[in-house]
């Protein structure tokens, strides 16, 4: 069982990851600054989505995650887009149909190495 979120949404895919046992998450420019003994909980490999442009969900944020999910010896793969918050909604006004398609086929390529077939 994989979870996977945009935005909020994204935010929960990490919350999930933290506590329950998926076997994958995935986010989508969601918030990712969870304290380190939380991220110590997680037991699923994580793909991140993330926007250069985003003001929110931003560098310094992610950077600090990655930091956290090296420290607890997790697995952490992102990926940068020069694109802004929600470039993969396509009723986004951001929408960016060339990055949300490779991030689609990451995505894909991940759940299919974490989840079989």
């Amino acid at each position: 069982m994989a979870s996977l979120g945009w935005c909020f949404g994204g935010g929960w895919s990490l919350e999930a990851a933290i506590e329950s046992s998926v076997d994958a998450s995935i986010i989508y420019y969601g918030r990712v600054n969870a304290p380190l003994e939380r991220i110590q909980k997680i037991n699923a490999p994580v793909l991140g989505h993330f926007a250069t442009l985003d003001a929110f969900i931003n560098e310094p944020m992610v950077k600090g995650f990655e930091d956290n999910m090296t420290k607890a010896g997790k697995d952490l793969t992102v990926h940068w887009y020069e694109a802004d918050h929600a470039f993969a909604n396509p009723t986004s006004a951001r929408y960016d149909d060339k990055d949300a398609a490779l991030s689609w086929e990451r995505s894909m390529a991940f759940l299919k190495q974490h989840l079989g077939g």
